[in-house]
């Protein structure tokens, strides 16, 4: 994971927001198994994830050589960018908790990642002249309906004034992480790792106070259990897939970063259904396929958009005439 982002091919950047994706929808199953176990709170549960995520991140980039990215980035800059990042950081996932308990599960999840794509699509085009395109609008609109038919198919939904202001600002706090990872990594002067630990640095110490406050020691008859989902929720869903989704973003169209981010909620739906026995739908099926057609199309989009760049970019070889 600790790579400089300059040279990092954008195919290999849309893979890893892909995993990254994938590996985020699994926290929420790890979660409510955390909840089925203890009476562990969210803020608490989430300040044991960035507090892990940011032991793993310390170990790995202390046992990995340093490699220096190709533009050296000043210090003032580096600063701003860690503590910028960790409170977009803070503020989505802070957010994002506070409007499931003011509104419930569905309207939070469907306003923050509605909203999160709609946010960044128009901070993109303002703040860096990129384009979607009428393929991409289309891709946009098929990965949100997709949303709202897997999140509220079900029914049952209750909207509050409230909530959906608190979803909305998690939406923001996303979008300025995914807004400025792509800004500041367009020069390739950035380093992944490095983001990744100081926006987890930030985060907990952020969290830190709420969770004393609700409680950061849970009560438990299964201290192992809760421990090894603990421990999982560290690793894979943050410290991995957050070092994976700091160095796809900083290579690949923020929309774009934006679309097949809603890979959670389908491999959330995959792992309820397969996993905690809820019952398989035809809205779960439904929106999964519009929103993994949506993401797969946006990704060939950003790869080929990439491969003419890079052509239209190569020197050309002269033909030696003989």
């Amino acid at each position: 994971m600790s790579n400089a982002v300059s040279g990092l091919p954008v195919g290999r950047g849309l893979l890893y927001l892909i995993v990254a994706g994938v590996a985020w929808g699994t926290a929420g199953a790890a979660a409510s198994l955390v909840y089925r176990s203890s009476d562990m709170g969210p803020v608490a549960l989430s300040f044991w994830r960035c507090a892990g995520g940011l032991v793993l991140l310390l170990a790995v980039r202390l046992l990995r050589p340093r490699v220096r990215p190709a533009v050296r980035e000043p210090l003032g800059r580096k600063a701003l960018r860690f503590g910028v990042t960790g409170a977009g950081l803070a503020v989505f996932q802070t957010a994002y908790f506070a409007a499931v308990e003011a509104t419930g599960l569905a309207v939070a999840t469907v306003v923050t990642l509605g909203a999160g794509p709609v946010l960044i699509a128009l901070g993109a085009r303002l703040t860096m002249g990129e384009r979607l395109g009428r393929g991409g609008v289309t891709a946009v609109a098929g990965a949100l309906a997709g949303l709202a038919v897997l999140v509220l198919g079900s029914g049952g939904a209750t909207v509050r004034p409230w909530g959906v202001a608190l979803a909305v600002a998690s939406a923001a706090g996303y979008s300025l992480m995914t807004l400025l990872t792509r800004w500041w990594g367009r020069d390739g002067g950035i380093d992944s790792a490095g983001t990744s630990v100081w926006a987890f640095a930030v985060t907990t110490v952020f969290l830190l106070p709420f969770g004393l406050a609700e409680g950061l020691v849970p009560h438990t008859a299964q201290p192992a259990h809760i421990l090894a989902l603990l421990a999982y929720i560290a690793a894979v869903p943050t410290a991995v897939a957050y070092a994976l989704y700091f160095a796809g973003a900083a290579v690949v169209r923020s929309a774009t970063v934006s679309v097949i981010m809603l890979l959670e909620p389908v491999s959330a739906a995959v792992l309820a259904v397969g996993l905690l026995g809820e019952r398989l739908t035809a809205a779960t099926v439904v929106g999964t396929l519009l929103m993994l057609g949506s993401v797969a199309g946006l990704a060939v989009a950003e790869a080929c958009d990439a491969g003419s760049a890079a052509t239209r970019t190569a020197p050309r070889e002269e033909t030696a005439l003989v």
